[in-house]
């Protein structure tokens, strides 16, 4: 398990009802086919080795034989492999007959998990032949003499990885109210697998994905769902062979219904580890924690992990789930701000206008906003600033996107006021510096925040997340508002906004956003160059938002530390970045973060929109002089 990642899967081999021998062979095959890709944990389906429509022929002698050597067929594939397998059978224990799932390692059986709840209503009557799993372990025969305890609360742990434990439940547990796989994970299990046989009927599909995403979500585990497939008998019912793998309720992998093949996924333990450590009101080990038997196996392969990770984690792949996002953020934003001008009685809104991507974002809420208020937008004063570094480009598209949302437009024009200024303090304006560039954010938000106190308004402030985690804004500049709607919105999503937005607004509007996208980011503070084009690009100066977004979804999402980061990303950016450009900016990003919390500490209320929030009031608060030098000792050696 390199980095975290678990390899994981689920087969519904080709099986025949009653013959044992030729499932533990076509298992045999699988196990020897998924230990070359280097599986470390694969899941069979329910009584995979009997067959689970086998009826009345389960109170056989012959065929629960059968089964205990077919057993022990797997057992011996699973030999010099670095695998954890549970496979389905019947087993026969003190006289009572269990439905099991074994667990088996490097040729030896660790244990069965026996069901817990029987179904007997509709077309299943399992109580007829077997009876109730217990908790406490007891000793069930092998062969040989061997025995390997059977009790539900079993847990399987890997070699030298104690917080990597896997627990398993069967079919109908996990669709009752309170499913082992619930205490199995309050004592510790970060991985649940399910061993099931669920017919195929209408609507069935649907309702077992959402009860085991809920239930990976609730237990903020993995959960390896598999499902019997078509080789079972079909007097009454049909199976399809439905796998699927979630983590923490995110679909990672499914099989289709009649699909048949393998699914497989990789799972991240260490984000799961991680997130339960975030989660206060998670882990209540609950009653009888301490009475779990703990088997250890060393299925750990030394593979490296090859996880699909998206270059863009807080943007929607598909374009469909996009636009839904898309809305409901802004309707997110909107609904906080119009009940913030309600309850504050605000006459106005104000809002400095760049013609860049953040204001006009703030601008297309703050509309939003007023019509859910039915205010005339004539009442959003909408301010350009024009300045030393002001392109005709930028001031010509906020001049037009003002009047296609039908604001009141100002311009109020700051380079004399600003000249003045370094003439008060002593500045020479030949110098281009970090005084000569902030000098006009500054004023800029005094002309913003005047204005707000002669009409009764607030000022609507323009930054984004990713500028407040990199620090980049000026302090008590475009730092600060009187409420600020893009604070829960990273750069990188900022852009798939506006372009929803103009989409949904069409016509002229949507053309002068589509230009004001193909802008470049710039603060725009120093003067153009001699074509009159951007000179200060902000992502030459600070690196790729794309970049820092990644950074900031490992780093605070999932806690991933500078390797691990660094790894993902070669993978989520192979061929646009090479190692050493994302180790550049992953040292930048840690750098920045840790030196600017001092001006997250003190930002003003903005809506969080994601799970990813910089709020000092709501999600992250951090010393302003904590060190970054594990981070960036990490980073630098890799």
């Amino acid at each position: 398990m390199k980095y975290g990642f678990l390899r994981v899967a689920a087969a519904s081999p080709a099986l025949k009802v009653a013959d044992p021998a030729y499932n533990a062979a076509r298992i045999a095959e699988v196990i020897g086919a998924q230990a070359q890709k280097g599986t470390e944990l694969l899941v069979f389906p329910e009584l995979s080795l009997s067959g689970y429509t086998c009826g009345d022929l389960f109170l056989q002698k012959t065929l629960l034989a059968g089964c205990m050597d077919a057993l022990r067929t797997v057992a011996e594939a699973t030999k010099g492999t670095r695998m954890l397998v549970f496979v389905g059978l019947p087993v026969v224990c003190e006289g009572k007959l269990y439905n099991c799932a074994a667990a088996l390692s490097d040729g030896a059986v660790l244990g069965f998990v026996p069901k817990t709840y029987l179904p007997n209503y509709s077309e299943f009557y399992e109580a007829r032949h077997f009876v109730r799993g217990q908790r406490m372990p007891v000793p069930a025969p092998l062969w040989e003499g061997k025995s390997a305890p059977l009790g539900t609360d079993l847990m399987f742990c890997a070699a030298g990885h104690p917080e990597t434990r896997i627990a398993c439940e069967i079919c109908e547990d996990v669709w009752v109210a309170d499913p082992p796989s619930t205490r199995h994970a309050q004592a510790g299990a970060v991985v649940i697998v399910n061993l099931s046989a669920s017919n195929e009927v209408i609507g069935k599909r649907e309702y077992r994905k959402n009860i085991v995403s809920a239930q990976s979500g609730k237990c903020v585990c993995a959960y390896v769902y598999c499902d019997a497939g078509s080789g079972e008998s079909t007097s009454d019912m049909v199976f399809a062979g439905n796998n699927m793998v979630y983590e923490n309720g995110a679909l990672l992998a499914e099989t289709p219904p009649f699909a048949e093949g393998v699914c497989e996924a990789e799972v991240d333990v260490g984000f799961l580890i991680a997130e339960r450590r975030r989660l206060n009101t998670f882990g209540d080990r609950g009653d009888g924690a301490d009475a779990y038997s703990v088997r250890e196996a060393d299925f750990f392969s030394d593979a490296l992990p090859s996880p699909q990770i998206s270059a863009a984690p807080f943007v929607p792949q598909e374009e469909g789930a996009r636009n839904e996002r898309a809305g409901l953020i802004l309707n997110m934003q909107a609904h906080a701000l119009a009940k913030r001008l309600a309850h504050t009685a605000a006459r106005t809104a104000v809002i400095g206008i760049s013609g860049g991507l953040d204001s006009t974002l703030a601008l297309l809420v703050t509309a939003r906003a007023f019509d859910l208020l039915n205010r005339d937008r004539a009442g959003i004063i909408a301010c350009t600033m024009p300045g030393f570094g002001t392109t005709g480009r930028t001031k010509g598209n906020s001049l037009a996107l003002m009047k296609a949302m039908g604001v009141t437009a100002r311009t109020v024009r700051i380079t004399d006021a600003v000249l003045r200024h370094f003439k008060d303090i002593g500045h020479d304006p030949a110098v281009l510096d970090t005084a000569y560039e902030n000098a006009q954010a500054r004023y800029r938000t005094m002309v913003l925040m005047d204005i707000a106190n002669e009409r009764g308004g607030l000022v609507i402030g323009t930054g984004d997340l990713s500028e407040l985690a990199l620090g980049w804004c000026t302090y008590n500049g475009d730092h600060m508002s009187m409420y600020a709607v893009n604070c829960g919105v990273p750069k990188t999503l900022v852009k798939h906004l506006v372009r929803a937005e103009g989409k949904r607004l069409g016509g002229r509007t949507q053309k002068i956003l589509e230009d004001i996208l193909a802008t470049e980011i710039s603060p725009e503070l120093l003067p153009p160059d001699a074509s009159g084009n951007i000179a200060q690009k902000t992502e030459d100066i600070i690196g790729p938002y794309e970049l820092h977004d990644f950074y900031l979804y490992r780093f605070l999402r999932r806690g991933d530390s500078p390797q691990k980061t660094l790894f993902l990303a070669e993978r989520a950016f192979a061929g646009r970045y090479d190692r050493a450009t994302l180790k550049k900016w992953l040292i930048r990003f840690y750098r920045r973060f840790f030196t600017q919390q001092f001006k997250r500490n003190c930002i003003p209320d903005g809506v969080k929109v994601g799970s990813v929030s910089l709020s000092p009031r709501a999600d992250w608060r951090m010393p302003s002089d904590a060190s970054a030098a594990l981070w960036l000792d990490e980073a630098e050696k890799l």
